[in-house]
């Protein structure tokens, strides 16, 4: 009797980049003011039609736009602690583009 193989699996970096895709975002840009220091907007996604992710923040840092996700309100460290985030580099990079290239196009 053969035994039965398990298929190998791919690396966990791109098996999970595989099943999970932006299929949503909303942006909504600030107008410009001091008041808002680095947080040029806000946005929400939705990962593959079944699962948002509300409160990401449009953010201008030394190197740029980068996205910067929701922090947890009730922590009592001296750090923030992220309630969610990307796992792997892929899937942090796919949200950062899609939530970027959204901003870009809203605000021209």
């Amino acid at each position: 009797m053969a035994k039965n193989k398990m298929p190998e699996k791919e690396t966990e970096a791109s098996s999970a980049f595989d099943c999970l895709a932006v299929t949503n975002v909303q942006v909504y840009p600030f107008q410009e003011g001091p008041s808002m220091g680095h947080t040029k907007g806000i946005a929400s996604i939705v990962l593959n039609d079944q699962f948002m992710i509300r409160g990401l923040r449009v953010m201008d840092g030394e190197n740029g736009l980068f996205v910067g996700y929701p922090v947890d309100p009730f922590f009592k460290g001296e750090t923030f602690r992220s309630i969610c985030n990307p796992v792997t580099r892929q899937l942090r990079e796919h949200i950062e583009n899609c939530i970027l290239e959204k901003y870009q196009a809203a605000i021209v």
